[in-house]
């Protein structure tokens, strides 16, 4: 179990034998309504390809002020990084190859499609401007190789829109800012270390492949990593506007202002201890990235900010889990995987609880308030690339009362989707061991654990013993892709899953499924995981539905 090496690649990126286009849950079917994938014409250079990571984007409407033009940074002003809202130049002719899941290629010549406000398509083709298009609307934006690609979420064209060739390096991960106020709200982090943000908009108004208005960040900390160590993951601070971290496979973290000139040197003292937590500031009002935190010595990969941007998750090479009070720059607590590498990391929408997956092919469930874990999910076959809790979701049948239920997902490079329901009044927790015999057990409130006791602040636990963590048993198990996944995304009316070569696929929901066929003109609705209250509810079976819910808890 724990530790099992990835699953080999399947054939190719498309439909494969024994795959279904449906999955089963209580509250009905999640059916497959379609699939979006890159061009074949990829550019397989700086180290061959890459690893697909998926974000998802929903542009407001533009504002009205037309013209007003928000100043780009420079290295006179250094203050300003807000892209110049000017629409792009039109659209000429284009011919590009696309493979789809078939692996045969057909030429796409003329004019690209949009999705428009009211998921409606806009023609771009010819030289004419398009002066009237705001770009509202929902986005893929997924990597491959060396391009970024965006797709337009609401069409069921399995091409992208629009793709940003980097010459340099290989973009590896990326973050959009649904709450920028201006400017740009598009991060990408590199292969060779270094940073982009643009604004999204600004991409799908202009044709090119380069990125239009880009600023670039170099850390320039020369003094610890001298060949620069590459970007593994991005991220926006919430409520602080224009601030972003992200994190490097050298054990450090940057912290950015997109307000400032991203060009300027920027030195910081040299590392006394490598295995200790230290956070360095910039000496320079005037220096970007503003603040280092070194955090561990082996790489950092993936970070994750709670909805309130007051706390940083952070997950590493040297399998644990580290939060840290960010406004405090404080360890809070950590923790340590049952075995090998920890790759991903997420937390609830209320920022009670936070999900983990690695190597130890496990869902790790923590808790803020008891800052440990309190449930395992064993499903995987292999290692967690991807895990995230689904704010959309509530309880088929319920009546607003009862138990505390959340419903989370994650995916596998054994290719599988699992669907987990947390029911915190059902979780059983283990109270002693004695010396001989069979442990004993209780049903507990979710602030009741194994040994009942919340450790100080700044304590990193070793991994627990297996036996003295309730386990949770998957509501749902689909295997999605032929090839290893490497992410998900929740959305209010679907779960996206991505594949490592590229391809994602969008499984709508079933209370959705119907109006979808019925009209192919409805939007889809993006919104923050911040934005919804997880609800109080009780967690009842569908009646009449024939699947059967097991054991939310098991004891091993």
């Amino acid at each position: 179990m724990a530790g099992a090496p990835p699953a080999a690649p399947g054939p190719g990126g498309g439909a494969a034998a024994g795959l279904k286009t449906y999955f089963k849950t209580p509250e009905g079917r999640y059916k497959l309504q379609y699939e979006k994938t890159h061009s074949a014409l990829l550019h397989y250079s700086h180290g061959g390809k890459t690893v697909s990571q998926l974000t998802v984007a929903c542009l407001k409407a533009k504002p009205t002020e037309q013209g007003s033009t928000p100043s780009t940074p420079s290295s006179s002003s250094g203050m300003r990084s807000a892209a110049a809202r000017l629409l792009g130049t039109g659209n000429g002719s284009r011919a590009l190859s696309f493979a789809g899941g078939n692996g045969v290629s057909r030429a796409v010549s003329g004019s690209s499609r949009i999705g428009g406000g009211l998921g409606t398509s806009i023609g771009l083709g010819g030289s004419q401007g398009v002066a009237n298009y705001d770009g509202k609307g929902s986005y893929i934006i997924f990597n491959a190789a060396d391009t970024l690609f965006i797709s337009d979420l609401n069409s069921h064209d399995k091409d992208p829109i629009k793709s940003i060739h980097f010459s340099n390096s290989n973009p590896l991960c990326h973050a959009f800012d649904p709450e920028a106020k201006e400017g740009h709200d598009l991060i990408i982090g590199m292969g060779s270390g270094d940073v982009y943000s643009m604004s999204l908009r600004q991409q799908l108004q202009d044709p090119g492949r380069k990125p239009v208005a880009a600023q670039h960040y170099n850390k320039g900390d020369k003094d610890v990593t001298p060949n620069g160590s590459r970007c593994t993951s991005v991220a926006w601070v919430p409520e602080r506007e224009g601030i972003f971290a992200v994190s490097h496979s050298d054990g450090n973290l940057y912290v950015y202002d997109k307000n400032k000139d991203g060009s300027t040197d920027c030195m910081f003292p040299a590392l006394k201890d490598q295995s200790q937590f230290t956070v360095s500031h910039a000496k320079s009002s005037k220096s970007n990235p503003i603040a280092r935190w070194h955090i561990s010595q082996g790489s950092i990969n993936a970070i994750s900010f709670s909805p309130d941007g007051v706390y940083l998750a952070t997950v590493g090479r040297d399998g644990y889990l580290r939060v840290f009070d960010f406004l405090k720059e404080q360890l809070i607590f950590g923790g340590r995987s049952y075995y090998g590498a920890l790759l991903c990391c997420t937390w609830s929408s209320d920022g009670k609880y936070l999900l983990t997956g690695g190597e130890d092919d496990l869902v790790q469930v923590w808790s803020m308030d008891d800052r440990k874990i309190v449930a395992w999910g064993e499903g995987h076959n292999s290692w967690v690339s991807g895990v995230a809790f689904d704010s959309y979701w509530s309880p088929p049948n319920s009546d607003g009362t009862g138990e505390n239920v959340y419903r989370f997902g994650s995916v596998g490079q054994d290719t599988q989707l699992l669907l987990w329901d947390l029911a915190l009044d059902e979780i059983v927790v283990p109270l002693r061991h004695p010396s001989s015999g069979s442990p004993t057990f209780s049903s507990g409130s979710p602030s009741a654990h194994w040994d009942n006791a919340c450790l100080p602040i700044g304590v990193l636990q070793p991994s627990p013993r297996m036996r003295d963590v309730p386990k949770l048993s998957p509501l749902v198990s689909h295997r999605v892709h032929a090839d290893p996944l490497s992410g998900l995304v929740f959305t209010n009316e679907s779960i996206l899953t991505i594949c490592r070569e590229g391809l994602i696929k969008i499984w709508v929901r079933s209370d959705q499924s119907e109006n979808n066929q019925q009209s192919n003109s409805s939007e889809f609705v993006l919104g923050t995981a911040v934005s919804r209250d997880r609800a109080t509810t009780s967690l009842n079976k569908a009646s009449g539905s024939s699947f059967k819910k097991p054991s939310s808890v098991l004891i091993t």
